[in-house]
């Protein structure tokens, strides 16, 4: 039974797991939480080659959650039109689920929660701005837990961020740095620290360029460390523009870790981070 350390990795305070845990998920939760891990190494072919089998499951649970798992390592890689389809696939295989609470939002609300947030987060970057506020209120209503808390403080900052309003983006980019610090989630945590130096910036707090270097300094390392490199690459982005001095190295790093990122992506995944904007794929 390897769901308490797969639990660790993906929701906990251990995002780099022995290689043997993942490679041993049996059961359908197993197999969704290993998928989840892999998507944050930026094992994006092999977290597919898990997540597809599980999307066609008779369990509309698991099949939710596994559609909007590969909506977000899509959307990683800038393929946001293809997230939102899978994330509306998501929420019509939960929308009428009735399922026990799970601690980390593995049941009925949180699935319902992870696709009304990842459809706000692609109608955003789509420029469907009012869609993406509706969509994330909804969500909201969910009360889907800590991790759902998160999530909808990264899409409410990201919200506000696009509305060109820095210092409403700001409470959004705490609560979620506060609830997965406060949860133990590193790899959550992580993330909100990117997001909260971004709001920072925006908002031209005080002192904002020195906290905002420390927040994406901590990022960076624990994403070495822990081999995050989804979450490495965006992290060097930042930084690069917060050290302009350092700037090329930085930017090296992200073509570094894009190039590794890639070659472990399915084709799908090579195919929309070379389309997107977003995406600044090494050599294109």
């Amino acid at each position: 039974m390897h769901e308490p350390a797969l639990r660790a990795a993906a929701f906990g305070g251990d995002p780099l797991p022995d290689p043997v845990v993942t490679r041993r998920a049996r059961t359908s939760r197993e197999r969704l939480l290993a998928a989840v891990v892999l998507g944050a190494q930026g094992r994006y072919a092999a977290a597919a080659s898990l997540l597809g089998p599980l999307r066609r499951e008779r369990d509309p649970l698991h099949a939710s959650l596994a559609a909007s798992t590969l909506a977000a390592h899509r959307r990683q890689l800038g393929g946001h039109r293809e997230a939102r389809a899978l994330d509306g696939e998501a929420l019509a295989r939960a929308v009428t689920l009735g399922t026990e609470p799970d601690p980390d939002g593995l049941d009925a609300a949180g699935a319902r929660a992870d696709a009304l947030l990842g459809l706000a987060a692609d109608n955003l970057a789509l420029g469907r701005l009012g869609a993406a506020r509706r969509l994330a209120a909804r969500a909201a209503e969910q009360r889907a837990g800590w991790r759902a808390c998160v999530r909808g403080g990264w899409v409410g900052a990201e919200i506000e961020l696009a509305a060109g309003q820095g210092a409403a983006a700001v409470p959004h980019a705490e609560r979620a740095f506060e609830t997965a610090v406060a949860r133990g989630a590193r790899r959550h945590a992580t993330k909100s620290g990117i997001v909260l130096a971004v709001a920072l910036l925006a908002a031209g707090a005080p002192d904002h360029r020195k906290i905002s270097d420390g927040l994406v300094g901590n990022a960076m390392a624990t994403a070495e460390e822990c081999e995050l490199l989804s979450l490495l690459w965006p992290a060097a982005l930042v930084m690069a523009d917060l050290r302009p001095g350092h700037a090329e190295e930085y930017r090296f790093r992200v073509a570094e870790v894009l190039h590794a990122v890639l070659r472990s992506a399915d084709p799908c995944g090579r195919r929309v981070a070379g389309e997107s904007p977003w995406v600044p794929v090494p050599g294109g």
